[in-house]
């Protein structure tokens, strides 16, 4: 079973990448259904789920409906939702965690960059944020980073192929996320070329290698 839900992840993935390569201004109908599938494919491939896991997919999903329609509440609502995924996310990684083998060497630059990026991405936007997003999205990406950063912990502590993959998935979902504020707030759309594609191929493939991840870790 755990097969077809997973074939129908990528038969889904695909037919919702084409319509955003396509980009024809409407928001595919596809969307809904694609971290759902991952749910179930995770649901079906583990004897003793992680609610956590399951709980960061759910607030993940949510916040994909949320962004679905235009306005700036619903924008705002699925960034919360988003938010809390993260921090479910911090959550499953930091059981994996052993703070004692963590390297400050390591860590330390890797916020470093982190910082460097989100300041790069406050840079390019101040001007055309209202006060409120001012403060609200540097916020956000400060706990994706955290997010990020608990990724690269759980590979220092357990270096695996399970902790690489989820780091892995951790990176993409913040250069999504990057790409999502640079192509709804900067006065040129077109800033990252097929931008709706890239939001989405790139957080399509976050959270299934985070789920991997954490599959593989045994979690």
């Amino acid at each position: 079973m755990k097969y077809l839900f997973l074939a129908l992840f990528v038969f889904f993935s695909v037919v919702h990448l084409i319509d955003c390569f396509c980009d024809n201004g409407k928001s595919p109908k596809t969307k809904p259904f694609l971290v759902p599938l991952i749910l179930c494919w995770y649901l079906f491939s583990v004897q003793a789920p992680s609610w956590l896991l399951i709980a960061a997919l759910v607030t993940s999903w949510l916040g994909d409906v949320l962004l679905m329609p235009s306005g700036t509440k619903f924008f705002l609502s699925g960034g919360i939702a988003f938010a809390v995924s993260h921090v479910f996310f911090i959550l499953v990684y930091s059981g994996n965690v052993d703070f004692a083998a963590v390297k400050p060497l390591i860590v330390i630059p890797a916020a470093l960059v982190y910082a460097a990026l989100i300041a790069w991405t406050f840079y390019m936007l101040s001007r055309y944020l209202d006060p409120f997003m001012k403060f609200g999205m540097p916020f956000y990406l400060l706990i994706n980073a955290a997010m990020n950063l608990f990724a690269l912990m759980q590979l220092i502590s357990r270096p695996c192929l399970g902790s690489a993959i989820a780091y892995v998935g951790a990176i993409l979902f913040l250069i999504s996320d990057v790409v999502l504020f640079l192509s709804r707030y900067h006065e040129n759309k077109n800033l990252v070329p097929k931008r709706h594609f890239v939001i989405m191929f790139t957080y399509i493939l976050a959270e299934f290698l985070i789920t991997q991840g954490i599959l593989l870790l045994g979690n």
